[in-house]
């Protein structure tokens, strides 16, 4: 056991020191080394990592690793830790790897990745002496006819060794003998058979039978041998043997030729008549197993037919021996050898491998990316071999060269996932044949989403009307925007952006739901305080970085009708109904007073009408629907009560609508007092509360109106006395500050006042009118008509004379309501400046 384990590691030794002698430098662009046969698992052949310069510390990270075609075996491999290659399993270079003679070579294709880096490494297949010569039969029988000359030759059956080279049969020796010799001859090919000679006459009644032992032997160190005995058996004469035409003959055929295709015909002559004469044909005794196969000797004709499928990849020549033999007695066999060459034909479409390098590819990949590595076979020769490989038209990727048979799949262009998230790309080789044969191969990359896209509201703005007094919580409405990634690339989260609304921050008034979008008012709102404001939402993906967007929502409070109308002119006094005094001499028409009223509500909702609920006597007073005018409806009487009771509803345009009511006590008399009315004496209704901002601002507005109507009378009596004296000395009235003139010249009686009534002769219609500057907000003016008719001061609401500032880009500095009063006096047609139909009346605002 000892003695067998050492012979087992000095033939290994031997073999390795072989491997060494015959390896030489790799070839210029590609490694190439040696390795004998037989050698066991774990052999070393190469160390790579040294030859090829690579780290093997980063062989394992970079996938180092030979490609081989499917279902090849893998006789050689390599060590990751170490970079060397060694024998993965036992190679027999006769019945393995190379079944036809010559050169044997592993040609090896290693891959590296990241980066991609590919080498082509070929390991020739040493032969080993490891086969004997052999002969197809132990023993030859050969008759010999004793008439044969001396010098005869008779052809023997040549010996087989799978071996090459020297290794293969290189001679051959015949026991010592009296009779015969053997002489060694050598083929084209450079094989050896063997000769018998006839040395000596032969005498069948001397010796009939004669023994000699044939060895075979190669060349090999050591030398190994194949024995066969030889049985001569002498018969008597037949003089000749046939002879063929040629000693060899040379034929072509298709490798697709179909069975039963005539390969050749044999022609051998036998001179001899009768049995002598008459030839057999047959395939020699050493004829391979393989060649009996394919082909077929007809035994009368000579012909060589077809048997099986040929494969010009699998062997391109074949190699047959035909014997002829007559049917005589002491027949001798001749033999010719007949070679079959092979034309190739484009019977193999090429083979794709596709391995894959990078899937899948990011989006934003530079163009040059590799993809995948792809080889191309093709198992035929010349240009049946020939292959030439494309991808499918309209794709972002295509091949470029590695080496022979090898390519790269890369990208030309930016890839867009959004646009194409995947792309099933077709590899055509084709071959270049006549036909042409093709093979297509799909490889399907997948395109990897990056966060290229922010997100996109699906709107520019929104507008939001919220109809006020809303329940908290409420949801107002939603955002949706899209994001065309994909996962947590498109993953989006609302949010409202930081700010303020009238001093107070955004987020307490509305809050939005990060996941759907959804906006919830927070508080109750109210339109007499706000009208409108804005917000601005941001979506922002979960990528990274993350991307957002921001869009602006505009909501808008719709108006409700939840403020009721309050009368604000005339006031009651002490108590809650108002007095005014009409003279007995009243006329139809006259203009007893204006009841004037506020809505903090807007549109219809602030759209107020006038109606008399209650009166003494309905067919004595009447209210203009819209302005309020309490005016006559015909001439007092004397049988009229000198008290007069009127209930005055001031009614709102909502649904429903609401109202506020009034008591009037007009009182009869004769004749008017000659001094005006003290308004600084009037009192807020009992509406409105005195704990109320309402009442202070309605206050001021009356003290500044009184003050401003006082100093109205007193400038307007000033002007008027100098337009008199200006008439005396002929003047025309061109004051360069009034604004408003007499149309006619009032007489000289001046103004008969009669509680804010200036009464011109008459028969005149003359309104004295002057815009007086107000004590109010500044840009505002107060205008005062003195009407020929007027009984009463009329107090109104009036525009602004200049375009109002735009309190709604600050509210938080609004600290009072808008209200302008407008003092007129006409005679006949009432002022339709405050309240004209279709338009909002002022808002009272509550803080």
């Amino acid at each position: 056991m000892g003695a067998g384990t050492g012979s087992g590691r000095g033939q290994l030794f031997l073999r390795s020191l072989l491997f060494l002698l015959l390896a030489g430098p790799p070839a210029r662009g590609q490694l190439r080394y040696a390795v004998p046969e037989e050698l066991e698992h774990g052999a070393f052949v190469a160390n790579l990592g040294e030859d090829l310069g690579l780290d093997v510390s980063t062989l394992s990270a970079r996938r180092f690793r030979i490609v081989s075609r499917a279902g090849a075996r893998q006789h050689l491999e390599v060590n990751l830790e170490n970079g060397i290659l060694f024998v993965n399993e036992r190679i027999d270079r006769e019945e393995e790897v190379c079944e036809a003679g010559g050169t044997c070579l592993l040609h090896l294709q290693l891959l590296v990745e990241s980066p991609l880096e590919l080498y082509r490494v070929e390991v020739e297949v040493l032969d080993i002496n490891d086969h004997a010569p052999t002969f197809p039969w132990q023993e030859y029988v050969l008759e010999v006819a004793e008439s044969a000359v001396l010098g005869a030759r008779f052809p023997l059956e040549s010996a087989q060794d799978p071996d090459v080279g020297t290794n293969s049969v290189h001679t051959y020796r015949l026991s010592p003998n009296g009779f015969f010799s053997l002489e060694v001859q050598t083929r084209s090919d450079a094989s050896k058979f063997a000769e018998l000679v006839l040395e000596r006459a032969l005498d069948r009644e001397q010796q009939r039978v004669h023994r000699v032992l044939l060895t075979a032997l190669d060349g090999g160190v050591p030398e190994r041998s194949g024995t066969a005995h030889i049985l001569v058996t002498v018969l008597d004469a037949n003089d000749n043997v046939p002879a063929f035409d040629q000693p060899s003959y040379g034929v072509s055929l298709p490798e697709d030729a179909p069975a039963g295709t005539l390969v050749i015909q044999l022609n051998a002559t036998d001179l001899d008549e009768g049995p002598n004469g008459e030839i057999e044909y047959s395939f020699s005794g050493h004829a391979p197993p393989r060649v009996r196969e394919l082909f077929h000797v007809e035994p009368r004709s000579g012909q060589v037919l077809l048997k099986g499928r040929l494969d010009y990849e699998r062997a391109s020549l074949h190699e047959l021996y035909v014997q002829a033999k007559d049917r005589g007695p002491s027949a001798v066999a001749v033999h010719c050898r007949v070679l079959v060459h092979l034309l190739d034909v484009n019977d193999n479409a090429p083979e794709v491998t596709l391995t894959s390098v990078s899937t899948p590819v990011l989006e934003d990949a530079p163009p040059g990316t590799v993809i995948a590595v792809i080889s191309v076979l093709d198992r035929d020769s010349g240009d049946n071999g020939r292959v030439s490989c494309e991808v499918s038209p309209n794709v972002p990727f295509e091949l470029r060269s590695s080496f022979r048979n090898y390519y790269t799949l890369v990208t030309t262009q930016a890839l867009d996932r959004e646009v194409v998230p995947e792309y099933n790309v077709s590899i055509t080789a084709r071959d270049m044949g006549s036909p042409a044969l093709l093979t297509r191969s799909t490889l399907t990359i997948p395109v990897s989403d990056v966060n290229d896209n922010a997100p996109r509201f699906l709107q520019p703005s929104y507008s939001v009307y919220v109809m006020e007094n809303n329940a908290p919580g409420a949801s107002i409405c939603s955002v949706s925007a899209l994001d065309p990634d994909c996962q947590q690339n498109a993953y989006l989260s609302y949010s409202i952006a930081d700010g303020h609304i009238h001093g107070m921050p955004v987020g307490t008034y509305v809050s939005i739901n990060s996941d759907s979008g959804h906006m919830y008012a927070l508080r109750s709102l109210d339109y007499e305080q706000i009208r409108s404001f804005q917000i601005q939402v941001q979506a922002q993906d979960a990528g990274f970085p993350p991307l957002s967007a921001n869009v602006t929502v505009h909501i808008f409070v719709l108006d409700q009708n939840d403020n009721a109308p309050v009368i604000v002119s005339p006031m009651p006094r002490n108590g809650s109904v108002a007095t005014e005094l009409v003279p007995r001499s009243a006329r139809p028409g006259y203009l007893v007073g204006t009841v004037s009223a506020v809505d903090a509500d807007a549109g219809l909702n602030s759209r107020l009408s006038y109606q008399l609920l209650q009166a003494t006597d309905f067919t004595l007073f009447s209210v203009a629907p819209d302005t309020g005018e309490l005016r006559t409806l015909r001439s007092f009487l004397e049988q009229d009560a000198s008290r007069q009771q009127l209930v005055v509803q001031v009614r709102d345009g909502g649904q429903p609508a609401l109202s506020a009511t009034m008591s009037l006590l007009l009182s009869v008399v004769e004749t008017m007092p000659q001094t005006l009315s003290d308004f600084s004496e009037f009192s807020l209704p009992p509406e409105v509360s005195s704990s109320s901002p309402l009442t202070l601002y309605l206050l001021v507005s009356l003290g500044s109106i009184s003050f401003t109507f006082l100093l109205a009378i007193l400038i307007l009596t000033a002007i008027r006395c100098r337009g008199e004296r200006r008439s005396r000395q002929g003047d025309s009235c061109s004051p360069p500050r009034c604004h408003c003139c007499p149309r006619s010249r009032p007489s000289s009686d001046g103004l008969k006042t009669s509680n804010l009534t200036a009464q011109p002769p008459a028969g005149t219609t003359a309104a004295t009118c002057l815009d007086v500057p107000a004590g109010g907000p500044p840009g505002y003016c107060y205008k005062v008509c003195l009407g020929p008719e007027s009984a009463q001061s009329d107090f109104m609401f009036l525009k602004p004379c200049s375009p109002p500032r735009n309190n709604e880009k600050d509210p938080g500095k609004r600290s009072r309501p808008e209200q302008h009063l407008q003092v007129s006096k006409e005679a006949k047609q009432p002022n339709t400046d405050w309240l004209p139909p279709g338009t909002q009346r002022p808002a009272l605002k509550r803080y």
